[in-house]
C-alpha cells in the first residue's frame, strides 16, 4: 500500500512538472539578441513567440543604436519588438558579434535586416556578411527580388544558415563594401539535434522552408510557424498552388524523429486536386551547383484495408529519388535529397503516382538548401587565446580588432602578420607582431611565448619596465627581437645572447637600465651581499611587531571564542596572493591538464613541492570574467565548509586570474555517472553519502552565512570528490548574496548552466535559494539514473520530464540506474526519487528548503546503512553542526 501511494504521488508531482516546465526549458541553449536594445535594459519575453530577447552588450562593443520609422509594413511578417530596433555601423570596415557556441553542435543561424528607413535617407544598404572568416551572403536591400522564395519582407531580409561551428567562438560579421552602411536588427541561435540537418562537407543555407497549406492570404503572419509550435524556431511559410487540394486532420502525428516538426505542419498535406496528376513544384534556382532537399511526410487519413498511396519522388524531372514510397501511417517520416546537378533555371520536384495506389501522392513541407562551402579555417586557437591575452594585459583596443585576427587576409588585424596557407583547411599562424610606439606599459608579457611560431617581435618605443624574459630564448623561431626604446632593466639572459650566433638579430638600446655586459650579474650580486646585512637589523625590529600582533590576535581570539563555540579563527590568513610568475612555476609552466569548465582550464600544480592543487585559469574567451572570480575568491576567503571546497589562494596580476584550490583527486560526480572514469559504478550508498554532503554544503551557504549565499550553478559537474570520495561543492563564481529580512528575492540577469536552471527564475529573473534547490532536484535525478541531463533522442528532452514521463506510464524500472545491479534499499530510493521529484515542482513554493533536503538525505542514508548491517556510521546532525570556520566579519545567525 505504501508503495502505491508513493507511486500515485510520483505520478501526480510528474504531471504537473511535464506541463509547467515543457515551455520553460525548450529555449535551453538559445541565443536570441535584439541588436537595438539599450545596454541597460533588461532581458524581456517577446509577447507573440515567448522568446526571451536581451541586448547584444556583451557580444559586441561597436556601433550606434536606432529605430526605424516605418513599423507598419504593408506586407509581410509582423514587425515584433526585436524587429523594430537596430544597430548600425557608420566606423569600420568589419564589424562582428563575438558569440560563445558549443564546438562540433549544429545551429541555426538567422540574421534580420529591418531597414525601416531608421536614418532618414530613404537609401536601403547593400553589404557582405561573414561567418568566421568566411563569405556567408550579401545583403541587398536595393534588390527589388531578394525575397524571392524566402520569407518576404516589405523592408528587409531574413538570412539563415545551419552551421556546425569548429570552436567554441564564433564571429558574424558585418562588412562594409561600398558607401552605404551595414546594420542589423536581430541575431537569433538555435541548437539542434546533430541527427538531423547532416553533411559531408559545407553548410546549408535556407533557400526556403515551405509548408502546403491553402490559407488564404499568401503574405499575412498568420501563414507563418515558428517558435513556440517548432521547438527550434524554424519560421515556416505557407505555400499553395491552384492545382493542389488540402487535406487536414486532428489526429496528433508520432513527430518525434530526428527533425522534430511541430503538430501545425503535420496536420496539413497538400495532394493534386485531379488525382490522376502528380504533384509537381517548380521554383527558379538559377547557378546553383549543390542543393539539398528534406521533404517531410506523414500519411494523416485513417486508410481503409483497401487504401494505398504509393508515388515515386523525381527531382529535375528526370532524377529517381525514391520509387513506390509510402508515407507512415500518422508518423513522420523525412526525405532528404542531395544532388549537384544544376537545374535548367528552374528546378522542379515531383512526386508521381504508382499505378497500384488508389490514392494519388501527398506531401506535408519541404525544404530547400544550398550547401555552401566555408572552406577557411579560422586562426590556430592557441594563438588567438595568446594573442587575446597579450591585448588584455596591455589593454590594447582598436576598432579593427575585430573576428579572427589573420583572415580574410585584406582584413588583417594591425600589427600583425600570418602565415596564410595554400591550403584553406590548414588554420593561419601568428608569425610576426609590431607593437612599437603602442604605448605599452608593464613588463613584457609572459603569454608571448605561446606563440610558438612567431618570427619577429617588435615591442620597441614603449615603456615597458623589467627584466628580459628568459622564454624568448625558447622561442627558436624567432630571428628579430626589438626590445630598444624602453625602460627595461638587469642583465640580458646569456642563452638570449648565444642565440646571436644562429642568427638572431636582438636590438635593445635605449634602455639605460638595461645591461649587456655579464659583468653586471657580479655587480648585482655585489649588492645582495649588503642587502643580507641590513636584513638581520630589519628582522630584529619586525619580530617585536610581530610578536605583540600575536598577542593581541590571541586576546581577539579568546574574547570571540566566548561568543560562539561554533566559531574556529578566520582562515583568511591562510589564503595566498600568488603571482603570475609563482602560479607558473606550481604549475610546471602549465604542463598537466585536469579539465575544463566555464571559467577557463584547470592545471594540476605542486606546492611547495609536496601539496597537490588544483589551478585554475581564467580563458580570455570565457563567459565569466572579473566579476565572477571577485565574487569567488571574496566567498572563499570568508567561509569554509567541510563540504565546500577550500581555497588555497590566488592570482590577480593584470589580466591574469587564477583560482588555486584543494586538489581533489577523483575528479567531479559528472565524471563518475556519466562513465567517463574508469572506476568501478558508484554504489547506491556512496551516491546517497555524495548527495547528502552537499546538502550540507548548500545548507551552509543557505542559512549558515551572513548575508546568506545562493549559489546560481549547481550541477554534478561542480560536485567534486577527494581521495576518501567526500563530496565538496566548487564554482562558486556566479554565487549571490541573499537579503535577510521581508524580501523573499533578488531581482538579477539569469545565470546558470542548461537543464539545471530553475524555470520560475528563468521566466521572472526572482532568484531565491529555492533556486538552488531545483538544480539540487536535477542533481539528485542524476544520481539515481545516471542520465545526462539533457538528451534530444529520449521521449523528453530533459531528465525531470523524462522521469516524470517514465512515472506516468507505470515505468519505474527504468529510471534507476542499471549499473547498480538492484543493490540498494528500495525504501531509501523511493524516498530519495520523492525527494528529488518534489526539489524540481515548477513552482518554488512547491519545493523544500535545503535544511529539510539535507535531513530527508540523511534518513535516506541511514536506512541504507542498515540495511548493509550498519558498515558505517552516519552523521544525522545538520550540517550547521559539523566542522565549520568563518571570517569575523560574518558570523552565521543562530537558526
Amino acid at each position: 500500500m505504501e508503495t502505491t501511494h508513493r507511486l500515485v504521488f510520483l505520478v501526480i508531482i510528474a504531471i504537473f512538472f511535464i506541463t509547467y516546465l515543457a515551455n520553460a526549458q525548450d529555449q535551453q541553449g538559445f541565443i536570441s539578441i535584439d541588436c537595438g536594445m539599450p545596454h541597460n535594459e533588461s532581458s524581456y519575453t517577446e509577447e507573440s513567440t515567448g522568446i526571451n530577447y536581451s541586448s547584444d552588450a556583451n557580444f559586441i562593443r561597436t556601433g550606434k543604436r536606432a529605430r526605424i520609422k516605418n513599423e507598419d509594413p504593408e506586407y509581410g511578417m509582423e514587425y515584433i519588438k526585436p524587429y523594430k530596433r537596430l544597430r548600425y555601423f557608420p566606423v569600420g570596415t568589419r564589424n562582428c558579434y563575438n558569440l560563445t557556441v558549443s564546438e562540433g553542435r549544429h545551429y541555426i543561424i538567422r540574421a534580420v535586416f529591418i531597414y525601416g528607413n531608421y536614418d532618414g535617407l530613404e537609401q536601403r544598404p547593400k553589404f557582405d556578411l561573414h561567418l568566421g572568416p568566411n563569405f556567408w551572403i550579401t545583403i541587398n536591400l536595393q534588390d527589388e527580388f531578394r525575397t524571392l522564395n524566402r520569407i518576404w519582407l516589405e523592408d528587409g531580409m531574413v538570412e539563415e544558415i545551419i552551421h556546425m561551428p569548429k570552436s567554441n567562438n564564433l564571429d558574424i560579421c558585418l562588412v562594409k563594401t561600398g558607401t552605404t552602411t551595414p546594420f542589423i536588427s536581430a541575431l537569433e541561435l538555435r541548437p539542434l539535434r546533430d541527427d538531423a540537418y547532416t553533411t559531408k562537407t559545407g553548410s546549408l543555407k535556407v533557400f526556403f522552408r515551405w509548408y502546403f497549406s491553402s490559407t488564404d492570404s499568401i503574405f499575412g503572419t498568420e501563414t507563418i510557424v515558428r517558435y513556440p509550435d517548432d521547438v527550434h524556431d524554424r519560421i515556416w511559410a505557407a505555400e499553395f498552388d491552384d492545382a493542389w487540394t488540402e487535406i487536414n486532420v486532428t489526429t496528433p502525428v508520432n513527430s518525434t524523429n530526428a527533425f522534430e516538426l511541430p503538430q501545425a505542419i503535420f496536420s496539413k498535406a497538400s495532394i493534386p486536386t485531379d488525382a490522376g496528376e502528380s504533384w509537381r513544384r517548380g521554383w527558379p534556382m538559377q547557378n546553383q551547383d549543390d542543393i539539398q532537399l528534406y521533404l517531410h511526410f506523414a500519411e494523416i487519413q485513417a486508410l481503409t484495408p483497401n487504401d494505398t498511396r504509393e508515388f515515386s519522388i523525381l527531382w529535375d524531372e528526370k532524377t529517381i529519388i525514391s520509387d513506390n514510397y509510402n508515407p507512415p501511417e500518422f508518423m513522420a517520416d523525412t526525405v532528404p535529397i542531395r544532388t549537384s546537378t544544376k537545374c535548367d533555371e528552374v528546378c522542379y520536384l515531383e512526386l508521381v503516382r504508382a499505378d497500384s495506389s488508389t490514392l494519388p501522392p501527398s506531401i506535408n513541407a519541404m525544404e530547400v538548401f544550398e550547401v555552401l562551402q566555408l572552406p577557411q579555417s579560422e586562426t590556430d586557437e592557441n594563438d588567438v587565446i595568446a594573442f587575446k591575452n597579450i591585448q588584455a594585459t596591455y589593454r590594447l583596443q582598436k576598432t579593427s580588432w575585430q573576428g579572427d585576427p589573420c583572415v580574410p587576409i585584406y582584413y588583417m588585424w594591425t600589427g600583425l602578420n600570418c602565415s596564410i596557407n595554400t591550403f584553406p583547411s590548414i588554420p593561419p599562424r601568428i608569425i610576426s607582431i609590431d607593437f612599437s610606439h603602442y604605448g605599452l606599459i608593464g613588463t613584457i608579457s609572459s603569454d608571448i611565448q605561446y606563440l610558438n611560431q612567431l618570427e619577429k617581435l617588435d615591442l620597441s618605443n614603449n615603456n615597458l619596465t623589467g627584466r628580459v624574459p628568459e622564454f624568448l630564448a625558447k622561442m627558436k623561431l624567432l630571428t628579430v627581437i626589438n626590445l630598444s626604446g624602453n625602460n627595461l632593466s638587469g642583465s640580458i639572459p646569456q642563452s638570449l645572447l648565444n642565440m646571436q650566433k644562429n642568427g638572431l638579430t636582438l636590438l635593445v638600446q635605449g634602455n639605460p637600465n638595461l645591461c649587456v655586459d655579464p659583468s653586471c650579474e657580479s655587480e648585482a650580486g655585489d649588492g645582495n651581499n649588503k642587502m643580507k646585512l641590513l636584513l638581520p637589523i630589519v628582522a630584529s625590529a619586525a619580530s617585536v611587531g610581530v610578536i605583540t600582533a600575536v598577542l593581541l590576535l590571541i586576546i581577539l581570539f579568546f574574547r570571540k571564542k566566548r561568543q560562539s563555540k561554533a566559531i574556529r579563527p578566520s582562515m583568511v590568513a591562510n589564503k595566498r596572493r600568488f603571482t603570475y610568475e609563482e602560479v607558473t612555476k606550481l604549475t610546471n609552466n602549465f604542463e598537466r591538464t585536469l579539465g575544463q569548465g566555464g571559467f577557463g582550464l584547470v592545471y594540476h600544480g605542486n606546492l611547495n613541492g609536496n601539496e597537490q592543487v588544483a589551478v585554475k585559469v581564467l580563458s580570455q574567451s570565457s563567459p565569466q570574467g572579473y566579476k565572477e572570480f571577485k565574487a569567488e575568491v571574496d566567498l572563499l576567503l570568508r567561509v569554509h565548509h567541510i563540504n565546500l571546497v577550500s581555497l588555497v589562494g590566488y592570482c590577480d596580476e593584470g589580466q591574469h586570474l587564477v583560482l588555486i584550490y584543494e586538489y581533489m583527486s577523483n575528479g567531479n560526480l559528472k565524471q563518475h555517472l556519466s562513465g567517463e572514469c574508469s572506476s568501478s559504478p558508484l554504489s547506491w550508498e556512496n551516491r546517497l553519502r555524495i548527495a547528502a554532503e552537499t546538502a550540507q554544503g548548500l545548507e551552509y551557504l543557505h542559512i549558515g552565512c551572513k548575508p546568506p549565499m545562493i549559489h546560481r550553478d549547481i550541477k554534478s559537474m561542480n560536485i567534486l570528490l577527494d581521495n576518501h570520495f567526500q563530496a565538496k561543492l566548487g564554482d562558486f563564481g556566479l554565487s549571490r548574496s541573499f537579503p535577510v529580512g521581508s524580501e523573499t528575492h533578488v531581482s538579477t540577469n539569469v545565470a546558470g548552466s542548461p537543464g539545471y536552471l530553475d524555470p520560475e527564475y528563468y521566466r521572472t529573473n526572482w532568484l531565491t535559494e529555492k533556486s538552488d534547490v531545483f538544480s539540487f532536484g536535477v542533481v539528485l535525478l542524476e544520481i539515481i539514473t545516471s542520465q545526462p541531463v539533457i538528451d534530444q533522442t529520449r521521449e523528453k528532452s530533459h531528465i525531470g520530464k523524462w522521469v516524470g514521463f517514465k512515472l506516468t506510464n507505470g515505468d519505474i524500472k527504468n529510471i534507476v540506474d542499471p549499473s547498480m545491479n538492484g543493490d540498494y534499499d528500495s525504501s531509501s530510493l523511493w524516498k530519495a526519487l520523492e525527494l528529488a521529484m518534489s526539489c524540481v515542482s515548477p513552482s518554488s513554493s512547491g519545493r523544500p528548503n535545503m535544511s529539510q533536503v539535507a535531513n530527508e538525505l540523511q534518513e535516506c542514508l541511514l536506512s541504507e546503512n542498515s540495511r548493509k548491517g550498519g558498515r558505517r556510521d552516519v552523521d544525522s546532525k545538520s550540517s550547521l553542526e559539523q566542522n565549520t570556520s568563518f571570517g569575523p566579519e560574518h558570523i552565521p545567525d543562530a537558526r
